[in-house]
């Protein structure tokens, strides 16, 4: 005998399959939180005028020097993402309702992984991807300096490998920004008598949304190379973060505290981070930094 699909029943389904939803979205740990800040839209995209401007104490002599926010015109646009399933009615009246769990469980979990991966979106083209200051994020020539007497300023190592990331996450602002406008939510449309797709299809329909985007923040706060993941050019990088200042010319205090690695330079990772000797000698780079494994990295 046929189930009836009455309104009791459709309640349960939708319980059932957002259950089955948030086991799989919470089934997996995001790798974003750690590497970009997140940031709540307002509109249908933010500008952050502010970028570029790392604010610095002085002493106080004379009147008070004001920075305003500057029109660098950085915007990050905010983009529409969804994914739905459709349960035929004649599953629902035929009891075979067992066979969308799994499907909403990995609905759940990739929905989860999403923002991961419109983020590396980004991060893989960071080499080819303005930033504020209008050079690519990871560049050569990053103008830094008073207006006319700018020097150019290298925060990537040229080279042919995996790209591999030196990082600084003790900021307040980190390298990269992920921005919602509405979170994930899962969502049914289920009433036959006001849903013209039941109507029509004999299918209801649920799924999952959301409106976000990911882009750059400060890129002083990180060090992109293509170069052999080794101990000097690591260092290199390491010294050349060190070193960065601000338009002033004082040291802006960055000290690396995270290696970003692909499934290439993993393993030279944990060889140059991680070993307590290397050919016999002890090894003076062992925990310099933490690893952060990031698969969707190119």
């Amino acid at each position: 005998m046929a189930k009836v699909i009455t309104p009791a029943l459709l309640a349960s389904m939708q319980l059932g399959f957002n259950t089955s939803f948030q086991r799989g979205f919470k089934g997996y740990e995001s790798i974003y939180p750690t590497l970009a800040t997140i940031i709540t839209s307002t509109s249908s995209e933010e500008t952050y005028g502010w970028l570029g401007d790392i604010p610095d104490l002085r002493e106080w002599i004379g009147d008070r020097q004001i920075k305003s926010l500057a029109s660098k015109g950085y915007s990050i646009k905010n983009r529409k993402f969804e994914a739905t399933i459709g349960v035929k009615r004649d599953d629902i009246e035929d009891d075979k309702l067992g066979l969308y769990g799994n499907r909403f469980e990995m609905l759940g979990q990739r929905a989860a992984v999403h923002p991961d991966k419109v983020l590396f979106q980004l991060i893989n083209a960071a080499f080819s991807t303005e930033c504020y200051d209008g050079q690519y994020f990871f560049d050569t020539d990053h103008p830094v300096g008073k207006p006319g007497s700018e020097v150019s300023v290298s925060n990537m190592q040229a080279g042919s490998g995996e790209t591999w990331i030196l990082a600084d996450f003790s900021m307040p602002l980190k390298p990269f920004i992920f921005q919602k406008r509405r979170d994930y939510e899962f969502t049914a449309k289920e009433d036959a008598k006001t849903s013209d797709h039941v109507f029509m299809r004999d299918e209801y329909l649920y799924g999952v949304d959301a409106r976000v985007n990911a882009g750059f923040g400060f890129w002083q706060m990180a060090f992109g190379s293509k170069a052999d993941l080794t101990s000097a050019n690591l260092r290199a990088a390491f010294t050349a973060m060190k070193e960065l200042t601000n338009d002033e010319g004082e040291k802006l205090g960055i000290r690396p505290t995270h290696l970003i690695v692909g499934n290439t330079n993993f393993f030279k990772a944990r060889d140059v981070l991680m070993s307590s000797q290397i050919n016999g000698s002890t090894n003076t780079d062992q925990n310099l930094v933490k690893i952060i494994e990031a698969q969707m990295l190119d």
